[in-house]
């Protein structure tokens, strides 16, 4: 015959037994969950300041921020005359050249930023992209020459002059209208990921961050 050592032949007086002994453990993990909520509201990183302290610090570490590069190579051509036009050349010239697009975050101050506490909205204006004077990688310039005498006196003037054409035509191409938006687009994306960290290590959460670049055509 079966010996019951806990006298529990019923389903009912199982059933009692087994809620008897599940109270003390719910109990505990009740108490351990409220112990862990409020162990998390003693602890949990507090807002520090204002968002948009906070942001002009993260600003004041970087300063200056280049957003975008831009690989260009200007065409120019230049011409050179002597001995009254009986002798003249020509020099084409491909030349190479680098623009950085950078952003002054010294120029953000508090008046350029925007807190929206219902939407939690950090909204930031830039001032305009600067564009870099060109670098010219003159070691990779192609040269093509046309004439019957070319001195060297000759092929070093005609490189000054289509080094400064080079670097023009450079300043021009950079200004382009496609360029410029792919670094305002840049610009906004380096804002949005170099604010959100700080503001999240200072307790804010996650953020929404417009950004918007002075000189940029509106939405309609």
């Amino acid at each position: 015959m079966d010996v019951d050592p806990l006298n529990l032949q019923s389903r009912p007086d199982r059933a009692r037994y087994l809620r008897s002994a599940l109270i003390p453990w719910s109990m505990f993990f009740a108490a351990a969950a409220v112990a862990a909520w409020l162990a998390w509201q003693l602890w949990r990183p507090a807002p520090i300041g204002d968002p948009l302290a906070t942001s002009l610090i993260a600003f004041e570490k970087q300063d200056r921020l280049t957003v975008f590069s831009a690989e260009l190579a200007p065409v120019v051509a230049s011409d050179d005359s002597r001995l009254f036009g009986l002798v003249t050349s020509h020099q084409v010239a491909v030349i190479p050249a680098r623009v950085d697009y950078a952003v002054d975050l010294g120029k953000v101050s508090r008046n350029r930023m925007r807190w929206d506490l219902e939407s939690r909205t950090l909204t930031v204006q830039l001032p305009s992209l600067e564009v870099t004077r060109p670098n010219l990688d003159e070691a990779r310039a192609q040269y093509l020459r046309e004439g019957v005498w070319i001195t060297r006196a000759v092929q070093d003037k005609l490189t000054r002059d289509n080094t400064k054409l080079a670097e023009r035509l450079a300043v021009e191409q950079a200004a382009n209208p496609v360029l410029m938006g792919l670094a305002r687009s840049a610009a906004k994306d380096a804002i949005r990921q170099n604010l959100a960290i700080p503001l999240q290590v200072a307790g804010f959460g996650d953020v929404k961050i417009a950004v918007s670049v002075d000189g940029e055509a509106a939405r309609p």
